[in-house]
């Protein structure tokens, strides 16, 4: 009997696949959002500028979820300052959902964040991503008070790391 594995490899925002992870987490929050398809300009106009750039070293990390070597979510971490890393864009394809990717991702990612100093993982989130917020408490995010502001902004969570 072969095991299915999930790795969560580093990988470069710029890639191919963790272009097209990038814009299936937008066309999945942004069409959840407005209760209609995401179109692709409303895609590429929500991607542009977004600060990706920042997710690799020093300053954040970006990972690329594989199972059975295929691109199947994505994370990110932003270093806010030298304690404090933000979590971002944190993503499974509906296909694969269900598989314990999330809950693996997210150890990476913390264990990512760890490496570059960060004591404390915040986030920010809506109200209407049920399935996110239950992975969040699921792994010991607690509310916290707004850090941040902005209009996709509902509820904000903090962990010691």
């Amino acid at each position: 009997m072969t095991r299915m594995t999930w790795t969560f490899p580093p990988e470069r925002v710029d890639t191919p696949e963790a272009t097209a992870l990038r814009r299936d987490y937008y066309y999945d929050v942004a069409s959840s959002y407005w209760k209609r398809p995401a179109t692709e300009i409303e895609i590429d106009e929500g991607l542009l500028n977004d600060g990706v750039e920042l997710l690799t070293p020093p300053t954040g990390q970006f990972l690329v979820a594989r199972f059975e070597g295929k691109p199947a979510g994505c994370g990110g971490i932003l270093m806010l300052d030298g304690e404090r890393a933000e979590l971002t864009r944190v993503f499974l394809r509906r296909d694969f959902r269900g598989r314990g990717g999330a809950d693996g991702l997210l150890r990476s990612l913390e264990e990512e964040a760890r490496g570059l100093g960060a004591r404390r993982m915040v986030l920010n989130t809506r109200l209407d991503l049920v399935e996110a917020r239950a992975l969040y408490a699921r792994h010991g995010y607690a509310e916290i008070p707004a850090y941040c502001t902005g209009p996709y902004m509902e509820i904000w969570y903090g962990k010691e790391l």
